[in-house]
């Protein structure tokens, strides 16, 4: 019997990308994936780790947070969240509160479009980097 047209397998390669994403907050390039993943499939590629992210994306398994840069991140939570991104050591994190879901009719009403989702950033400092700074800045003074 033949899988369903746009049906995709979970392989062991996709499952293990998967398992490794679920079990981080912090949001990993594909780099740092396939750094994971080599630890239990020495000889897996680059290449396969990045056509295996697309396709998770595809599938709704995870979420690709591309910031027009070089290289995305990825995230395993796929509900609806916002992102806090810190402009010193370029860590990305979850920001737990509500999604504005009146943004979305707001934008509508303005537009008349019809709008299926809204993503929203954060920049800024993290508390790490914010401790560092004040550390650096008494050492200096």
């Amino acid at each position: 019997m033949r899988e369903p047209r746009g049906f995709q397998r979970m392989t062991r390669q996709r499952r293990l990308i998967l398992e490794v994403l679920r079990n981080t907050t912090s949001h990993p390039t594909a780099d740092w994936v396939y750094e994971q993943v080599r630890r239990y499939i020495p000889n897996i590629s680059l290449g396969t780790v990045y056509r295996n992210l697309k396709l998770l994306t595809e599938m709704g398994e995870i979420q690709e947070l591309n910031y027009g840069s070089t290289h995305s991140r990825f995230d395993a939570n796929i509900q609806p969240h916002y992102h806090f991104t810190c402009k010193v050591c370029g860590r990305c994190f979850d920001v737990d509160m509500e999604v504005r879901a009146q943004l979305e009719r707001e934008a509508a009403a303005r537009t008349g479009f019809k709008v299926d989702y809204h993503r929203l950033e954060f920049y800024g400092t993290c508390e790490e980097c914010l401790r560092k700074t004040g550390r650096e800045e008494d050492a200096a003074g």
